[in-house]
């Protein structure tokens, strides 16, 4: 589904990406990890074509879009969603004009076409009733279920997650990644994202990856990540204490 070889990027003297080699695994949840200003989101904007690398190529399924811009991108794109750390929802719509709005824009669909598909993905993520509220009127939480709802709605085959629980209290985050994890069984589409839940996102991703030094150092099951041997990730790994996984996930 989406696979990167030898990707380097460069932005302005530092070089961020260093030759990642990456294969993302077709309708699984693979959490990418890593230390601050590693370069995970510039990572996951390569995947989408918001940025394109110095060298090395991006596949998506047979088309390498490292170097494709303006009509034939935004075709790959269209297998995209991209849910963002703030939810980047327009404050001037309410929640159901927010989610409606891709539908509107890029498939043409009207009237009761899109309230229908509106209404069934705010029921899907805990938002039905909700459509009349505005962003502003919203909790995080809540603000971050409704951009789960606009990348939905789409029906996507790819959905990128950039740090999806910033800013959210444990509670609330457990319950995003629950939703998250929820719908991606649900839908099956192929869900890629970046987070610094550690070690919450071992209980939920089916694969995970560690950004080092501008390369893919480990990419496992959780169970077979936890027991690399290189004492660097141990040490990234274990800073709250040794992570005991149980029952499927222990034996992935």
């Amino acid at each position: 589904m989406l696979k990167l070889v030898g990707v380097k990027k460069t932005l302005g003297t530092q070089a961020v990406l260093r030759g990642v080699d990456l294969t993302i695994p077709s309708g699984k949840l693979t959490t990418i990890i890593g230390r601050s200003g590693e370069g995970k989101s510039v990572l996951l904007k390569h995947m989408i074509g918001l940025l394109q690398p110095d060298e090395g190529q991006v596949w998506v399924g047979d088309i390498d879009i490292s170097h494709l811009r303006g009509r034939p991108l935004n075709e790959v794109r269209k297998q995209f969603a991209m849910l963002f750390q703030g939810a980047a929802l327009f404050d001037s719509m309410s929640v159901f004009e927010n989610v409606a709005f891709p539908l509107k824009e890029k498939l043409r669909m009207k009237g009761p076409e899109v309230a229908t598909r509106v209404d069934e993905i705010l029921e899907q993520v805990g938002l039905a009733g909700m459509g009349h509220k505005f962003p502003a009127e919203l909790s995080g939480g809540m603000r971050k279920r409704a951009g789960l709802a606009r990348a939905l709605v789409m029906r996507p085959e790819i959905v990128l997650f950039d740090e999806p629980t910033t800013g959210l209290d444990p509670l609330m985050a457990k319950s995003i990644h629950e939703l998250i994890t929820k719908t991606q069984r649900q839908f099956g589409f192929t869900a890629v994202m970046v987070s610094h839940e550690i070690p919450e996102i071992f209980f939920f991703s089916d694969y995970v990856a560690m950004l080092k030094q501008g390369r893919i150092a480990v990419m496992a099951p959780p169970a077979e990540f936890i027991r690399t041997t290189d004492p660097e990730i141990q040490e990234f790994i274990s800073v709250g204490g040794p992570v005991v996984l149980s029952g499927a996930a222990a034996s992935s």
